[in-house]
C-alpha cells in the first residue's frame, strides 16, 4: 500500500511498500521482489521453475492473480477492519457482500483455471503462484470470512501448501493477518486518520 514516510521513498520510487532495498538495488512490487530474490539466491527449481513452459505458467497465474484474487480478497480486510478503524464508521454491508461475490468468480476461476485437479498451480510441486495466491486468500481468513470451508478442493490445496511450507512457519508468516482485528483496539492518532480515511475509501473503488 501507500506510504508517505521519507524512507519508503528513497527505496521506492512509487513510495508504497513491500519494497525492497540490495545494497544499491531498490525494488518496488510484490511479485517483482519475490523473482528478484528467486533467482539472486538460487532457490529451488520447484519454486520458479528452470523450465520454460512450466516458468510460463507461473508468470500466467502471477499475471492473472492481480487482477482477480488480489482484486477482491483484500478488500475484505479493509472492509471489515482497516477503514472502520480509520474512519470511525463501519461500510454498509452491502459493501461486504459485492466484494464476495467478486471473489467468489475468482475462485471458481482459481479452481477451474488453475487448480484443477493438480496438487498444486502448476503442478505438483508447490512454486511461487502457491505462495502469492495463500498470502492473499488468508486475508479473508483473518477477518472471519472462511472461503474454504465450503471449497473442498481449495481446503485441500490449501493444507499441501501448509504442509509443504511447514504448519509453524506458515501460521508464523500469517500470524498478523490472523490476528488483524486486534487492531480495532488500537488508538491511532487523530491526524493520520484525517490523511489516511480518504485513501483507503478510495482503494475500495
Amino acid at each position: 500500500g501507500p506510504s508517505n514516510t521519507e524512507g519508503t521513498g528513497k527505496v521506492s520510487l512509487l513510495k508504497k511498500v513491500p519494497a525492497l532495498k540490495d545494497g544499491d538495488f531498490t525494488l518496488a512490487e510484490c511479485t517483482a521482489i519475490l523473482l528478484y530474490l528467486s533467482r539472486k539466491y538460487n532457490t529451488p527449481d520447484h519454486w520458479y521453475p528452470s523450465d520454460i513452459q512450466k516458468r510460463a505458467r507461473v508468470d500466467e497465474y502471477l499475471s492473472w492473480h492481480h487482477a482477480n484474487i488480489r482484486a477482491n480478497a483484500p478488500k475484505t480486510m479493509w472492509i471489515k477492519v482497516l477503514i472502520p478503524l480509520f474512519t470511525g464508521q463501519p461500510l454498509p454491508s452491502e459493501k461486504l457482500q459485492e466484494v464476495m461475490e467478486g471473489l467468489s468468480t475468482s475462485l471458481k476461476q482459481f479452481e477451474e483455471r488453475f487448480l484443477q485437479d493438480k496438487a498444486f498451480i502448476i503442478g505438483s510441486e508447490i512454486s511461487l503462484a502457491d505462495l502469492v495466491a495463500i498470502v492473499e486468500l488468508m486475508q479473508p481468513v483473518g477477518v472471519g470470512c472462511d472461503i474454504f470451508e465450503d471449497r473442498p478442493r481449495l481446503r485441500e490445496w490449501r493444507r499441501r501448501v501448509e504442509d509443504a511450507v511447514g504448519k509453524e512457519l506458515f501460521f508464523q508468516a500469517h500470524e498478523m493477518i490472523l490476528n488483524i482485528k486486534e487492531l480495532s483496539n488500537l488508538q491511532i492518532d487523530p491526524q493520520l486518520k484525517e490523511q489516511l480515511a480518504p485513501v483507503l475509501m478510495k482503494m475500495l473503488k
